[in-house]
């Protein structure tokens, strides 16, 4: 894993999971268009999510048995397809369709943080882990900030022909640097693998405490996340799909702050680390509630929060990958998810909370989300193996 290779990474995890959430800010213009109903714009995001929950337990598997190199350039490829067909879609079915395909297919982000880990050194892997899940991070994020400058400048069909003519890149850099992997022993069925996600999180205890974590800290993020739009939207804020778009700049500041937290866990320090990174999520919440006093709180708010999420969950990924090197691919698609579940349960209750009881009521929401994190890890301190938090040369 030279610097060049590991960047590559990132970028192609960036790029593969910004597909999944360029409509997020976009669902309004995309109804107009097509003249969908509040009801079937809603169903968009919902498509995308149900796709991606799919392509965690039935794709991401797939690299603990074939070559991930092919899994790889070849989900990237029926990427740039999916894509295309939602550039192009002229239906609501066409598009729910195409939405869910592009869901499914965007997990190859989780095979490639997979393959990462395996060809990285065991005294560095929690800093590869890290690199390349800044990529995820910032491509989530960074997500909003295209779409919204891409659709007020020529539309949003725009953003997906652009990301597929990217993706096509990616793909063809991808081929060209990723080393061939051998394959599992063939004794291991397609149905057995899948069945072994069970396995895996009954029998490694750092794997159930790290995946719940995880679902707690994206169900944080996304409840600060999906409301987001409605308050800066309306008066006296008034802001354009563009403008709300740059909030993504601010927490990719805390993302790449972040960075360095794998290189942390290899030194042992990824309790510290996820106490330090969970205290300030929760703290995070005070500024973001002064968003009516003014604007620049909530930026204060997004940076520290995207910090501590970052920070924990790259710890969280070089913990698991300790536990089983020859079924990183299945420990991902299980961790993963609860990251899901925990992003489609913030996004839910957030609006439903936020029609009721208005900003301070999210804000309430995310810091009870925090507070409650912060007592699970610490009810579960020695629970964790010392095997998953000890120094990385110690442990291998």
């Amino acid at each position: 894993m030279t610097r060049p290779v590991t960047l590559l990474f990132a970028v192609a995890s960036g790029l593969a999971v910004a597909n999944a959430y360029f409509a997020q800010p976009l669902l309004d213009v995309m109804a107009q268009e097509l003249g969908l109903s509040r009801t079937i714009a809603g169903l968009i995001v919902g498509a995308t999510q149900l796709g991606y929950g799919l392509g965690l337990i039935l794709l991401v598997p797939l690299g603990d048995l074939i070559d991930r190199r092919s899994l790889i350039v070849g989900q990237s490829l029926l990427s740039a397809l999916a894509l295309i067909s939602v550039g192009f879609s002229s239906t609501a079915a066409m598009l729910l369709g195409s939405m869910a395909a592009l869901g499914l297919l965007a997990v190859v982000t989780q095979t490639l943080v997979a393959y990462a880990a395996s060809l990285a050194r065991p005294a560095e892997r929690g800093q590869v882990v890290g690199v390349v899940t800044s990529g995820i991070v910032l491509g989530i994020l960074l997500a909003r900030t295209a779409a919204g400058l891409l659709t007020d400048l020529s539309g949003w069909r725009t953003v997906y022909l652009v990301s597929a003519a990217l993706t096509l890149v990616i793909a063809g850099l991808l081929y060209k640097a990723l080393p061939r992997q051998e394959r599992l022993p063939k004794t291991i069925s397609y149905p057995r693998l899948i069945g072994s996600l069970i396995t895996l999180f009954v029998e490694e205890p750092v794997l159930r405490i790290r995946a719940v974590i995880a679902m707690l800290i994206f169900a944080n993020i996304t409840t600060l996340l999906t409301p987001l739009i409605l308050p800066l939207s309306a008066p006296p804020f008034s802001l354009s799909h563009t403008e709300v778009g740059l909030f993504g700049l601010a927490g990719a500041a805390g993302a790449l702050g972040a960075a360095r937290a794998g290189r942390w866990a290899d030194q042992g320090l990824g309790q510290r680390i996820t106490g330090m990174a969970l205290g300030l999520m929760l703290l995070a919440w005070l500024p973001i509630s002064w968003l009516g006093h003014s604007i620049l709180w909530l930026i204060l708010g997004v940076v520290i929060i995207d910090f501590g999420l970052q920070a924990t969950h790259v710890t969280n990924q070089g913990m698991i990958y300790r536990v089983r090197p020859e079924a990183q691919s299945r420990l991902t698609a299980a961790y993963m998810v609860f990251y899901s579940i925990g992003s489609a349960l913030g996004s839910s209750f957030s609006t439903i909370v936020y029609a009721h009881a208005g900003w301070n009521g999210v804000c309430l929401l995310g810091a009870g989300i925090s507070a409650l994190t912060i007592a699970f890890w610490a009810a579960t301190l020695r629970a964790t193996p010392a095997m998953a938090t000890g120094r990385s040369i110690a442990a291998e």
